[in-house]
């Protein structure tokens, strides 16, 4: 391994959301408690992605950002070498981040009062988007089968309102860490266009894949349904830079891409500078860098799934992808307020379960994205909060 993940860095002197938002989330600012919430990772960005930002502040010009169509190159290439998909930089058209852009099909292709099918639990910024922008949240359950999320589309099918009009896949799923396979992706593009619905395609996790996982885009499992797809995504997860709030959107149909067109348009934004040469930076010369860290963050999971698997009670879901542990202490009997004040007793902060709605309850999600020496005191802490169980 080429890079030091072990040093921790000094993140309670800096201004950050992990570290920083501790009090306003969890009513403390104790110097001596692990967050593991946010879904950043506590590492130093790549050398690369470092260089680049410096070039641009010697440079002296923070003024808007012009011309997008090399970082567009950048984003093609990407996805080509890594993932297997021809993308026309023409199709990209870049956000303030992945929400942003969630919010900007939302406001292509439906109206307020309209649903939108999220398989729940999953990330709870789609249900505050949702719910901010006046549409309906449609929950459709994951299934619980060998450990694994599955989708259930025939009662999914038959929970349909008709006022569906967009669908979002969370792929790789957070939480849970599922890689779809290609054969489920193909499922879903097919279900959708069965009841004329835009397919939003969230593949903001696709570079935390484990050594020896292969990540499937949906447009790659799906290539008769691009009709009706838009990929969103951001280099902001696999490289830590979500400071950047720079993302983008893929829409492969001209009619599709025209009426997003508009709402981009309409914004009159132009792309955020140094999340743009980020971007380019991580997708240009940090390839090195993405296998380092996922092999380090597979090496977290296998250490935390084995010692808080083993506790009486508790299962940790087995993941391909993402460092966003989900745990499973229902068997437990506890509500969900115990389970929190158990972790945050024992000075570790995890995000409640209940924050990713339908099936969350009972779960906590912990983000293992932390130097070894860190994690590993987390992880003797969390035995502990739970050592009366034993």
């Amino acid at each position: 391994m080429n890079y030091d993940f072990d040093t921790q860095l000094p993140l309670w002197n800096i201004p950050t959301s992990k570290y920083g938002s501790l009090k306003k989330a969890y009513g403390t600012d104790d110097p001596d408690v692990i967050p593991m919430w946010v879904a950043d990772m506590d590492f130093a960005a790549a050398p690369p992605i470092r260089a680049a930002l410096q070039a641009e502040v010697d440079a002296g010009y923070f003024g808007y950002f012009g011309d997008v169509s090399r970082v567009s190159q950048s984003v093609a290439r990407w996805y080509k070498d890594m993932h297997g998909w021809e993308v026309d930089p023409g199709w990209v058209r870049f956000t303030h981040g992945v929400v942003n852009g969630f919010g900007d099909v939302l406001a292509a292709f439906s109206e307020p009062g309209d649903e939108v099918i999220v398989f729940s639990p999953v990330y709870h910024a789609f249900f505050r988007q949702i719910d901010a922008m006046g549409r309906r949240v449609h929950q459709s359950p994951l299934i619980l089968r060998d450990g694994q999320y599955h989708m259930d589309l025939e009662a999914l099918a038959a929970a349909l309102t008709g006022r569906e009009k967009v669908l979002t896949l969370c792929s790789p799923h957070n939480p849970g860490g599922r890689i779809w396979s290609a054969e489920e992706i193909r499922a879903v593009a097919a279900f959708c266009a069965e009841h004329d619905l835009i397919l939003i395609s969230d593949e903001i996790h696709m570079d935390l894949t484990f050594p020896g996982v292969k990540f499937t885009p949906t447009a790659v499992a799906a290539p008769d349904h691009l009709d009706r797809l838009v990929v969103l995504n951001a280099a902001s997860k696999g490289f830590n830079t979500a400071g950047g709030e720079t993302g983008f959107f893929l829409a492969p149909d001209p009619g599709i891409h025209a009426k997003l067109d508009k709402v981009v348009l309409d914004r009159e934004s132009s792309p955020n500078r140094f999340g743009m040469v980020m971007i380019a930076a991580a997708y240009d010369h940090c390839a090195d860098w993405s296998w380092d860290v996922r092999a380090y963050l597979a090496e977290n999971f296998r250490l935390f799934a084995a010692r808080i698997g083993a506790l009486p009670g508790v299962s940790v879901m087995d993941m391909q992808a993402t460092y966003l542990a989900w745990v499973d202490f229902t068997d437990l009997g506890m509500s969900d307020r115990e389970l929190l004040d158990r972790t945050l007793d024992a000075k570790v902060a995890p995000s409640p379960g209940p924050h990713f709605k339908e099936g969350g309850s009972g779960h906590l999600r912990f983000n293992l994205a932390l130097p070894r020496p860190t994690l590993l005191k987390a992880i003797e802490r969390i035995e502990i909060a739970f050592s009366d169980l034993q």
